[in-house]
């Protein structure tokens, strides 16, 4: 799976856990974009999380 090129955020593990508490193996998957930026002058398309994408910590390409 991709990972945030920015703050590096990708997949972790945890557990479903039923009524009963039995655990079972899941999976957290990042909210990874794929956005157009400008970066050093030249516009990239790099893979990026929500929450960087709202803090405004790379400029968008227009």
């Amino acid at each position: 799976m991709a990972k945030c090129e920015i703050c590096g955020k990708g997949t972790t593990f945890g557990h479903n856990v039923s009524h009963s508490i039995r655990r079972t193996n899941r999976s957290f998957k990042a909210n990874i974009r794929k956005v157009r930026v400008v970066k050093n002058g030249t516009t990239r398309r790099i893979n990026i999380c929500a929450r960087c994408l709202r803090s405004n910590k790379v400029e968008r390409a227009v």
